[in-house]
């Protein structure tokens, strides 16, 4: 399995990493792809991936909620500066109104100027859209033509949403713990509106722990539990699940396909 997004360079693991990768590697997940927030975590983010390069890869983004903490400006042409071969995405971008619509313009500026990097440079985008979805589908529209593809990460959306960002071919919807609560809809969206063909497996560790650990801090190792509900919306086997959401993930990464197959 590959885990599209972990944010395990965070704070939350730094006394048991170790421990943590070795949990997910047990559980069946040979990658971790970890999502850069901002300018000034970003070289750490940078460190912790490169004492595992062979699990870890990192994104490159700066984050809607982290764009007024610093001059945007100036940190996107500090964020660029990082992007290397290394990169496995840039992420995680897009938009985000669910606390405030303030800065909407502002978000949708720096979106747009990270979308041009993942032209630029060839590279997926880990898409975050929270509360914004008529504005994210104004700013795809208008590079709908080009060469991009990603993941329109965390999807907990409307069978009408699905169907929206569907349309664009070489994106995934990343579906992670969501899937597993008792009260989510999410699982007959994803039975009736999202082929499996179109799913990434994520955690969005430390966040939103599937069931039986909801309420804890999440893990890369958890992501099985994700994989097991989707086997059973599905109708099909677990292996299945793993084999083919593996095949999506590696659709829309390809670098991590030349990094070691462990």
């Amino acid at each position: 399995m590959i885990d599209t997004h972990a944010h395990i360079d965070g704070a939350e693991f730094a006394e048991d990493l170790d421990a943590v990768i070795q949990r997910a590697q047990e559980a069946g997940v040979k990658k971790i792809l970890v999502p850069g927030i901002c300018r000034k975590d970003t070289p750490h983010l940078l460190e912790v991936c490169k004492a595992y390069p062979d699990v870890l890869h990192p994104m490159i983004g700066l984050h809607p909620e982290n764009i007024m903490d610093e001059d945007y400006h100036v940190a996107l042409d500090q964020l660029e500066q990082f992007i290397d071969n290394n990169t496995i995405a840039i992420g995680e971008v897009g938009l985000d109104l669910y606390w405030d619509a303030t800065h909407k313009n502002e978000q949708m500026e720096v979106f747009d100027h990270q979308i041009q990097w993942a032209e630029k440079y060839n590279l997926p985008l880990m898409v975050h859209s929270r509360n914004a979805h008529a504005e994210l589908m104004q700013l795809m529209e208008k590079h709908r033509t080009s060469n991009l593809c990603g993941v329109f990460h965390c999807f907990t959306g409307t069978e009408e949403e699905a169907h929206d960002l569907l349309s664009f071919p070489n994106f995934m919807l990343g579906i992670g713990g969501v899937l597993t609560f008792k009260k989510s809809t999410l699982r007959e969206v994803v039975k009736n509106a999202i082929p499996l063909s179109r799913i990434v497996l994520e955690t969005d560790s430390p966040y939103m722990a599937p069931v039986p650990n909801r309420g804890k801090r999440n893990e890369s190792a958890y992501i099985k539990f994700v994989a097991e509900k989707l086997a059973e919306v599905y109708g099909v086997n677990f292996n299945e699940i793993v084999l083919q959401t593996t095949e999506n993930a590696l659709k829309v990464f390809k670098k991590a396909t030349f990094f070691n197959k462990n």
